[in-house]
């Protein structure tokens, strides 16, 4: 029987940082838009920066709808999910606002600040979830899934790249600026980081 909770602490907290991979959706509040649903993954890269927040980088790769339908007026939802894939068996859901953060963002150098060591200029922006609502379900479905490691390509090819580099290649990938829908996602040209992860 699934169960809603009132913050992420204890074991809630530990169950989300265990776990090797995420899930997440969103939707552009036009009925005829494109949901999206993204899995996320790499180690270091997702944090609990309190009882009601997480926050998770978003890398250059691939499109970016998450960025554009957080960063829609009005709207903002996104949720999370997370599954038991060794262990007993639990589906976790956070449901929330998002906001984007980029690189230019005042705030980036303070929320950057909570993420594992990233290699390279891939983190184009930050996504902050505040969660309005936390639940878990039975995962008596999911299977059992064994985990073997880490894969390496993304940090490798993207850490080779320079800075000025990774704005170049933004800027002429499909979707990266603007969404599936035409709204605005990824601000470009992208703005240099100036921290020092």
């Amino acid at each position: 029987m699934g169960q809603r909770y009132a913050r992420m602490d204890g074991r809630i907290r530990a169950f989300i940082e265990q776990q090797p991979v995420f899930f997440t959706a969103t939707a552009p509040l036009a009925g005829d838009g494109h949901v999206n649903l993204s899995p996320k993954g790499r180690s270091g890269t997702l944090v609990v920066l309190d009882e009601q927040t997480l926050a998770f980088l978003d890398f250059g790769g691939s499109s970016a709808e998450t960025v554009a339908h957080v960063r829609e007026e009005g709207n903002g939802r996104i949720t999370l999910m997370w599954c038991a894939f060794s262990g007993p068996p639990k589906v976790l859901r956070v449901h929330g606002t998002g906001e984007a953060v980029f690189r230019d963002d005042p705030r980036w150098s303070d929320y950057i600040g909570h993420f594992a060591e990233v290699d390279g200029p891939s983190a184009r922006a930050i996504v902050v979830v505040h969660a309005r609502r936390i639940s878990d379900a039975c995962g008596f479905a999911v299977p059992y899934m064994d985990y073997r490691e880490e894969r390496t390509q993304h940090a490798e090819h993207f850490g080779r790249k320079t800075d000025e580099e990774f704005a170049a290649y933004c800027a002429k990938k499909d979707h990266v600026g603007v969404s599936l829908d035409g709204l605005p996602a990824l601000p470009l040209p992208l703005a240099a980081r100036t921290d020092t992860v």
